[in-house]
């Protein structure tokens, strides 16, 4: 298979609704309780301040990954554990373009394809002005755009009406105002 089968897959794979991830939205566990576990914001997971180096562990528990409100937790059908997140759970640092579609790979292999459903958006720090761009993974969990993927999304974006956009499966996506 060369690399555009591969591609094509993963774009086939992250167009189903969360296919093969645990119903965690339906478990209604007894048990709850905080654990010394966080995400940082460059996505390393850590548990009792050091980081998880096994990165099967670290995809295992990102699929139970639950937020609710601002909280986090990592849910079981017997428990409910919250844990710290410092931005955003997911990292989405490779974008390809395949079909007219943005598919993103994020730190712990998943592939998301941005959508209506997935969208893109930017929100600009008030006091540094820096860009914090993101596409949401799932539900309400979404995945902070890495630096190299963002700087590839502006070389795609396209200027309408003043602003710089990218474009993926029809939908249109915001990258921010193009100075003047």
């Amino acid at each position: 298979m060369n690399k555009a089968d591969d591609l094509l897959s993963l774009l086939e794979k992250a167009g189903k609704d969360e296919q093969g991830l645990p119903p965690v939205e339906q478990w209604k566990p007894q048990r709850h309780a905080d654990i010394d576990m966080r995400i940082a914001r460059d996505g390393t997971w850590y548990y009792e301040g050091s980081p998880i180096q096994r990165e099967r562990m670290v995809a295992l528990f990102s699929t139970i990954l639950l937020r609710e409100g601002e909280d986090y937790f990592l849910i079981t059908p017997v428990e409910k554990l919250r844990i710290q997140v410092d931005d955003a759970p997911f990292v989405a640092g490779e974008v390809q373009q395949v079909d007219g579609k943005l598919v993103f790979t994020t730190n712990v292999g998943s592939h998301v394809v941005a959508s209506g459903d997935h969208p893109i958006w930017v929100e600009i720090d008030p006091q540094t002005a820096e860009p914090s761009p993101y596409i949401t993974v799932r539900k309400n969990l979404r995945a902070l755009i890495g630096r190299s993927a963002f700087y590839q999304l502006i070389d795609w974006g396209k200027e309408v009406d003043g602003k710089l956009v990218v474009e993926s499966g029809g939908e249109r996506f915001e990258l921010g105002a193009l100075e003047e």
